[in-house]
């Protein structure tokens, strides 16, 4: 009888370790009560089962806090920080005003820089041929996409060959310049704002006439490293022609060459300034903004930085709002939208800005209906 019991309790044990992964004793027990008495055998096998099913318990409920535990220990592991790189054109403190936006953009949209985004500044200084190497860091240190501003650092991300987004800021003709298939339908890893417009050369020249009614002749500053500023000079030239202008192109593509556009300016003694929207120039406004002052040179700007700066006359898109928007198609990209299905946003109001400070300063006396028009007026 005792024999067959035993037999019971081990099949019991085996049963219980293989459906719990328990450890039980039955089986020594048994062998304990084995040699008491059959009085006292009832008792303890009592006892005995009742301790079983009390670990059992404790088991079960020990391994649902265990469960409980790894469940909320995943479900408190941080999410991954976003990471973006910010390739700018000049320096953080001459482009402030254009990055401070581009950070209120990110805070309207819940995004606080060092706390759930991460920002991988980096800057060319002024020196296009710095884009390359400053792409390779971004690519090197990770970041989920990559912010440009202007056709020349989003030109050298395509060279690059990455599969990382870009979100392009205040890019002159992105399909012209083949960025990108359409403004519609861009493709490819790319999207962001343009700061195209039809004729905005021409508008910007005929203010020049407006203004200045005997002008004749106009000097250009443009940067052959900027693919936009072939297809800009083909409007200058055209509206140069209607009016009856003569144009003294001159290029410059960094610094060191501003110089030489001084003296080519002090010798054909053109009667007007026109500036062609290009980081190297934004970068160098003061530079370009002192000359045109000192040698009473009015002048009509892509930016209006260069009139803060005191240039007479800015017409275009707002930059500082494009930066600001650039920061929704971060979030839409981070959120998984793909680049390509992201249509090329354009400018929709260009604003004029006067400072009638530099027009007194050179000797300018700016229509009446031209100051009626102008979005800002800087006295």
């Amino acid at each position: 009888m005792i024999s067959d019991f035993e037999m019971r309790i081990s099949d019991c044990k085996n049963r219980t370790e293989a459906k719990h992964g328990l450890r039980s004793d039955f089986g020594d027990r048994a062998k304990v009560m084995s040699n008491k008495s059959s009085d006292e055998f009832p008792y303890r096998f009592s006892i005995d089962l009742k301790s079983a099913l009390r670990n059992l318990k404790s088991a079960i409920v020990t391994g649902a806090m265990v469960f409980a535990l790894c469940s909320s220990a995943e479900a408190q592991q941080p999410k991954k920080i976003p990471r973006i790189g910010f390739l700018g054109n000049s320096t953080a403190a001459l482009e402030e005003n254009l990055i401070g936006p581009f950070r209120e953009g990110l805070r309207d949209l819940g995004y606080v820089e060092g706390k759930n985004i991460v920002i991988e500044w980096r800057w060319a200084e002024g020196k296009y041929e710095r884009f390359p190497s400053l792409i390779v860091e971004l690519i090197a240190s990770k970041v989920d996409l990559i912010v440009t501003a202007g056709t020349p650092a989003t030109q050298a991300y395509q060279k690059a060959r990455t599969s990382i987004p870009l979100v392009m800021v205040a890019v002159g003709d992105p399909v012209g310049t083949g960025i990108v298939a359409s403004l519609n339908r861009p493709g490819g890893n790319i999207t962001g704002l343009t700061s195209i417009s039809p004729e905005l050369e021409g508008k910007r020249i005929e203010l020049l006439r407006e203004v200045i009614p005997k002008l004749s002749h106009i000097a250009v500053l443009w940067n052959p490293k900027n693919a936009f500023h072939t297809i800009e000079n083909k409007e200058v030239e055209a509206a140069a022609a209607a009016l009856r202008m003569k144009v003294l192109y001159l290029g410059v593509e960094a610094q060191e060459q501003i110089g030489n556009a001084f003296a080519q300016i002090l010798k054909e003694r053109p009667g007007a300034l026109l500036v062609l929207a290009d980081r190297v120039f934004l970068h160098n406004r003061v530079l370009i903004m002192d000359f045109a002052a000192k040698h009473r040179l009015p002048g009509v700007y892509a930016y209006v930085e260069l009139v803060e700066a005191g240039g007479l006359m800015s017409y275009g898109p707002n930059y500082a709002d494009m930066h600001r928007r650039a920061a929704t198609y971060v979030d839409k990209i981070l959120k998984g939208t793909k680049p390509a299905d992201l249509p090329v946003e354009a400018p929709i109001k260009f604003e004029l800005v006067i400072n009638l400070k530099a027009a007194k300063q050179i000797g300018v006396t700016v229509p009446p209906l031209v100051l009626y028009r102008a979005d800002k007026v800087i006295k």
